[in-house]
Order: C-alpha cells, then structure tokens, then sequence
C-alpha cells in the first residue's frame, strides 16, 4: 500500500507541515501566556522542553531512530542551545515584562534576520516576490504590535529580552539547516530538544518547587506547549525546512502575529480593534505573496506537459538541502 506522503506533492507536503507548525506557534503565545502565571520563565521553558523530549524520545524509539551521523552533531547542538533553550527562556522571560503587542513586534525581527543570515550563510537567493512578501508582513507585524500596546506597557529589559530571543531564533533556525542535509528530520529535532532541555535543567528546583504549588489548568498548558508547539510543530518545521530555504521558511512565520490576533480573541475574550485586524490582514498578506509562484513564461505553452512542468519548476536555492531517501518516512 502506497504510504501518505507518495500520495501528495512534496511541494504540498511541505507547504502542509509549514501551516501546521504556523498554527501550533501561534497557540503557544496563549498557553505561554496562562501558565507564565504560575511558572517562572524558566521552570516554563524547562517544563516545556522535558514534556517535548520525552515525546519526541518515545517516537525514536518506535521507530527506531538512531543517534544523528558525527557530522550533524554540530547543527544539532547549535540549535538545541540557542533556539530551544535560550530563545523559550528569554520569550518567557521577556513576555512577563512587556504587553503582548511589543513582544510579537519585537520577536517579528527574526524573520528579517534569518533572511539576512541565509543569504549571507546558506546562499539562500532573495526572489523580488519573497522580499515583497516580507516587507508586507513585516508592515503588518509593526501595525499589530503597535495596536496591541499599551501605554507604559514596556520596560527596556523587556525589549532587549525579546530582541534577544529573535536573534537566537535566527542563529538556531540557520544553525539548524545544515544538519537536516545529514541527519533526518526525527533526529534533528528530538536531539535538539534534548539539548535545550539539558541546558535548561538549572530551573529544574524552581520547576518542581513551582509545580507543586501551580493549579492543574497551568501544568497543562506547559504539558500543552511540550506536545504540540515543541513536539509536533517543530518536526513539521524541520520537515517543511527541509524542502526549501530558511529565507522562505522565516517568511511564513510572519502569519502568526495575525493568527495570535485570532486565538486571543477566541479564547482570552480579547476583542480586537480595526487597526489590529488590519494589521493582521497584511501579515497573511505579505505571506501568500512570498510563498507565491511566478506565471509560467509564454515559451513554456507549447512544450510536452513533461517538459512544461520542469520549466515551470524555480531554481532551487543553493541554501537548500536536499533530503535523503531514507529521511522521507
């Protein structure tokens, strides 16, 4: 029997597990924001991180996943360290001195970064669609955050922390890349969790000090970010930053801001303004210019259907690193 991915595109498949990780990102600012109530920033991250390996852990080993190849080792840890540890530490952290509306705009930086470090590092190529989309969203992120916050709602250190974090997931996201060119997608991202939560285990007095005194509602918003923001979201990130740039990855992530908008307003109470829907519109719009696909060139009408679709398929980014065929389960 034909397995699920042989049944759809890779370019589906991909652009699938990018709007997974999309939405399950975008639910962790409202968990983050329950539980911060009763967790310290980095019990939280801890809690998260612990909850995510020991998942991720036991998918390894029903599927027999093994230790990640010597040479992946490198991005691995890089990423574990900067954006699975450093970066929840210091969002948590940031979060809990600055309103909503800031931290978004403040973490919405990362994208810019990833796009400028991609290039500069993986080669990543700057199409004029991918750079338009980005600046819509971008425009859109600064029209959310600004409507979102409040007078006096923002401290210097919270800024900073938040800066701090947008550049860790840079690096991370970046960092990561390589390694999903010699290691598969479950390794990449079951071992960097690991990572982040060794790194973390310094919290691990206040985690258990702070569980025990936390109402159950919190301890399951913290169980909540382990399985799905961590576990699941950032595998299908890995997957979907498998099959293309971290440039074009980074740009889709600028749909959250709107999607947070949404949740907020669902599930919090938190009814939003004319401005900030505006501004989420234009987050969701600069995101569907950047993942759009240019017209088909007029010379390619004519051409057998077979030569047709290779001359519509783009240039792959030399930032891309092509999947084993062991990797695509």
């Amino acid at each position: 029997m034909m397995r699920h991915h042989q049944l759809l595109p890779p370019s589906r498949l991909a652009a699938g597990a990018a709007a997974v990780t999309v939405v399950l990102w975008a639910s962790a600012f409202v968990s983050i924001r329950s539980a911060g109530a009763a967790y310290s920033p980095g019990a939280l991250a801890l809690g998260r991180l612990l909850a995510g390996a020991v998942a991720l852990g036991a998918l390894c080993l029903v599927r027999r996943e093994g230790w990640p190849p010597r040479e992946a080792w490198r991005g691995i840890a890089l990423s574990g360290l900067l954006w699975f540890g450093f970066y929840m530490v210091a969002l948590n952290w940031g979060e809990q001195r600055v309103d909503a509306g800031t931290a978004a705009l403040v973490v919405n930086i990362g994208p810019l970064l990833i796009a400028l470090l991609g290039t500069r590092l993986l080669g990543d190529r700057m199409p004029p669609r991918l750079l338009a989309g980005m600046g819509v969203s971008f425009a859109g992120a600064v029209t959310v955050g600004l409507s979102m916050s409040g007078a006096g709602g923002s401290s210097v250190v919270g800024v900073a922390l938040c800066l701090l974090a947008a550049v860790a997931y840079a690096c991370g996201v970046v960092a990561q890349k390589p390694a999903l060119g010699r290691a598969s997608v479950l390794q990449v991202t079951a071992f960097g969790c690991l990572v982040g939560a060794v790194a973390c285990l310094p919290f691990a007095g206040q985690l258990v000090h702070e569980a025990a005194r936390a109402p159950l509602t919190a301890t399951l918003n913290v169980v909540y970010l382990g399985l799905f923001p961590t576990a699941l979201a950032f595998t299908t990130w890995a997957y979907a930053l498998a099959r293309t740039s971290a440039t074009r990855m980074g740009a889709t992530t600028y749909a959250v801001p709107a999607l947070v908008v949404l949740m907020s307003w669902l599930a919090l109470g938190e009814v939003p303004g004319l401005l900030t829907l505006g501004g989420g519109v234009l987050c969701l719009a600069g995101v569907a210019v950047s993942r759009s696909r240019p017209r088909r060139r007029p010379e390619a009408e004519g051409m057998p259907e077979a030569d047709r679709a290779e001359a519509d398929m783009p240039e792959p980014d030399r930032g891309t690193v092509r999947p084993r065929p062991e990797q695509v389960r």
